[in-house]
C-alpha cells in the first residue's frame, strides 16, 4: 500500500503564530525544527508512522523571520526515513543560515557521509521511540558513529522509561552527544523528581553531552503556561549553561490535537534562561559552537 493511501495527512502546526514579546538576541538559532516534503518532490517513507501535510523551507524560513531567529538546525523527521533530500534541499535554500541532522542507514558509506557534510549536515540522529521507528540497532549505530566526519555529533531521542538501559550505549558513543528534549522526563515531578535526577546523572557522566530544553507542549501535560516545565527545566539551564540548546520543534510532528503557538513557546525562553548571558549561551553561543564551528 502506498504512503498516500496509508493515512490522512496531518496538520500539526499553528496557522497564525503570535509575535513573541521576548526579543531574541542577535544571531539566535532555532536548534530543532523539521521540514515535511513537499511530498510531490520528496515522498515520505513507505514505513512512515504518520503522513503530514507539506511544510517546506519557505514556510520554515518565514516562521524564522516572524519569530526573530537568524538560523535553523533542521533535524530529519522520521516520516522521511533515511531519505534526507528534503532536509538537504532546505539547507541549500537557506543561504548558509541552516545546518542539518540526518538519519542514515548504518551501512552508509564514508563518501556518502562526506556528501552530507558538504550539504550542511553536522550530525546524525538515533531515534528510540518505538511508536516512530521499528528498529534501532545499537551495535550498528555505534559502528557508524565511529566513522562520522570530524566535528559531527550524535543526536539521540528516547523516553525517560528507557534511560537506564540506554546508559551503556550512550557511554560508548565516541563523539559528542545531544539528547532531544531531555529524554522526555515527567516534568510534573518537579526539578527534584526521579526522572530529572536520573537525567542530571547522565549529564554528569560525560562532559560532552548536550541537551535541548525544548518542547513544553509535549512534556507538560498541564498545558500553557507550562509552569511545570519551567520549574523543572530552569535549574537545568542554570546548572549546565554551556550544554543546552533550544528549538521550536516546528512543524510539531504529531501534535495535531494541540498545535502549539510558536510565538508563545518563544516567550517561555526568558523564564528558562533568566539572564542575558544565559539567553545568549542557549540561543547563540552553544548552537553556533556545534553547528557553525567555522565562526
Amino acid at each position: 500500500m502506498s504512503v498516500e493511501m496509508k493515512a490522512d495527512r496531518i496538520t500539526s502546526w499553528h496557522a497564525n503564530p503570535s509575535k513573541p514579546e521576548f526579543q531574541l538576541p542577535e544571531g539566535a538559532v532555532d536548534a530543532h525544527c523539521h521540514v515535511f516534503g513537499p511530498m510531490a518532490q520528496f515522498p515520505f517513507s513507505p514505513t512512515a508512522k504518520y503522513i503530514p501535510e507539506d511544510a517546506g523551507p519557505d514556510e520554515l524560513f518565514a516562521l524564522r523571520d516572524h519569530l526573530g531567529f537568524s538560523r535553523n538546525v533542521i533535524v530529519q523527521a522520521s516520516c522521511h526515513g533515511t531519505d534526507n533530500r528534503a532536509m538537504l534541499d532546505a539547507i541549500a535554500k537557506s543561504d548558509g543560515m541552516a545546518r542539518g541532522v540526518a538519519v542514515v542507514d548504518p551501512d552508509i558509506s564514508d563518501s556518502e557521509l562526506r556528501q552530507l557534510h558538504e550539504g550542511g549536515v553536522r550530525g546524525i540522529r538515533f531515534n528510540f521511540l518505538k511508536r516512530l521507528v521499528d528498529n534501532a540497532p545499537k551495535d550498528k549505530f555505534l559502528e557508524v558513529a565511529s566513522r562520522l566526519p570530524r566535528g559531527w555529533h550524535v543526536v539521540i531521542y528516547f523516553e525517560a522509561d528507557i534511560l537506564e538501559e540506554m546508559k551503556d550505549f550512550i557511554g560508548n558513543i565516541p563523539v559528542p552527544i545531544v539528547i532531544d528534549h531531555m529524554g522526555r522526563p515527567d516534568v510534573s515531578q518537579g526539578p527534584g523528581g526521579k526522572e530529572m535526577k536520573a537525567f542530571r546523572k547522565l549529564l554528569d557522566s560525560r562532559s560532552d553531552i548536550w541537551t535541548k530544553v525544548s518542547c513544553p507542549d509535549r512534556l507538560d501535560a498541564a498545558g500553557p503556561p507550562y509552569l511545570n516545565f519551567v520549574a523543572s527545566v530552569r535549574p537545568l539551564v542554570e546548572d549546565y549553561p554551556e550544554r543546552v540548546l533550544w528549538g521550536t520543534d516546528w512543524p510539531h510532528p504529531n501534535m495535531q490535537s494541540v498545535r502549539p503557538d510558536d510565538g508563545a513557546l518563544v516567550d517561555i525562553i526568558p523564564q528558562l534562561a533568566v539572564t542575558n548571558e544565559l539567553q545568549r549561551r542557549l540561543l547563540v553561543d552553544n548552537p553556533m559552537a556545534l553547528y557553525w564551528d567555522e565562526h
